[in-house]
Order: structure tokens, then C-alpha cells, then sequence
């Protein structure tokens, strides 16, 4: 009797462990579930967003050259860095100099000049630039992004052995748009080719070279 007491106990507490462990292993199966519906949820939205990007930025080129337009993409800038989780200044004034903005990447702070012309940038819109990175301190970095590029000799000046910037178009904000590369990743990608060449400029043509 006691014999068949302790069987009916020991297949009661198996019978429970069973249940327990069933109850346990969906109650994973569920928080996975919701996790990858949480996780689909987030890089839908990401790409909703990103989409929404490109279609300003697309908006804007009519603007071109205009003060309207330079005010908007420097809006929808730090539109994009937000969505990047890019830490940021909006524009501000220092020593009387105007300044568009800085971001900081990898420790690395970069006073930010956008030009949203119709013209090529020329070396006295990097000479501006050099200008106000140059009274900053040693780790601060300049970063210029110009929607209808450089000229040959704007290249030129911004380059050097010991240059403090990096220049970037529209191509590199495209590439990103596209989902080819995160922000940040172009940013680091051309910042590497500079520490490596002192060249300041790098087409995204070259960015697997």
C-alpha cells in the first residue's frame, strides 16, 4: 500500500514537472514570437523612415540654390542624423563665426558646413571651413557635405598630410538612402581613406578599393 502511495506520488510530481515544463516552453515559444514580430515591427518602420528621407531630399531638389531650400536640407540633415542616432548641435555661433552644426562619431567631433547650391563648392567655402576647425580643439574634425559637389581645386585645398576634413555630396547621402551603408559607415569609410591618403574626398565608385 505504502509502495503503491509513494508510485502514485512520484508519477504526480513527474506529471507536474511535465506540465511546468510545457507551460515554460510555451511561454518561450511566445516571448520569441513576440520578440521577432517586435524586431519585423522596427526595421519595417526603419526602412518606412529611411524611405521618407529620400523622398524629402528628392523634394528638395527643385530648391536648389535657393535660401528656402538651404534652410530645409539643413533641416532634413539632422532629420537624418536623428534616424541614425547620431549625436548632434544644431547651428550655432562661435566667435562670431556661423556654424551649421557639429556631429560626434566615434569620438570624434565634426564641425558640420552644408551648401545646398547649384554651383560646385569652391576652395574659399573649404578655406571657411578649415578656418573655424583649425581655432577648435585637436579632435575636432570638419565635415562638409555640398549636393552638387566640388570643384577640382576644392578637392585640392581640402586635402593635405595633416588635413582636418572630410568632404561628402549627395552620392554619399544616396548611398546610405539606398541601404547600402549606415551613415555612420560612410562617415567612418572616408574618415579611414583620409588617415590613409590625406585625400579628403572619396567616390563611393572607390569605396571598395
Amino acid at each position: 500500500m505504502i509502495q503503491e502511495a509513494h508510485k502514485a506520488v512520484q508519477e504526480l510530481k513527474s506529471y507536474l514537472k511535465k506540465q511546468d515544463e510545457e507551460i515554460k516552453s510555451e511561454k518561450d515559444r511566445k516571448e520569441a514570437q513576440e520578440q521577432s514580430r517586435k524586431e519585423r515591427e522596427k526595421i519595417q518602420r526603419s526602412l518606412t523612415d529611411k524611405a521618407k528621407l529620400q523622398q524629402k531630399l528628392d523634394g528638395l531638389h527643385p530648391k536648389v540654390g535657393t535660401q528656402e531650400g538651404g534652410y530645409e536640407f539643413e533641416k532634413w540633415f539632422y532629420e537624418l542624423l536623428d534616424f541614425c542616432e547620431i549625436t548632434y548641435r544644431k547651428p550655432y555661433k562661435s566667435d562670431g563665426r556661423q556654424i551649421d552644426g557639429s556631429l560626434t562619431l566615434d569620438g570624434t567631433t565634426y564641425l558640420v558646413e552644408l551648401k545646398f547650391t547649384k554651383e560646385q563648392t569652391a576652395a574659399t567655402d573649404i578655406d571657411s571651413l578649415k578656418a573655424k576647425v583649425n581655432k577648435m580643439a585637436d579632435n575636432t574634425m570638419g565635415i562638409m557635405i555640398s549636393i552638387s559637389g566640388y570643384s577640382s581645386v576644392a578637392i585640392s585645398d581640402a586635402s593635405g598630410s595633416r588635413t582636418t576634413l572630410i568632404i561628402l555630396d549627395a552620392s554619399h547621402l544616396y548611398l546610405f538612402l539606398s541601404g547600402s551603408l549606415r551613415f555612420p559607415d560612410v562617415i567612418s569609410r572616408v574618415r579611414r581613406h583620409v588617415s590613409q591618403t590625406g585625400e579628403a574626398y572619396l567616390p563611393i565608385n572607390k569605396f571598395n578599393g
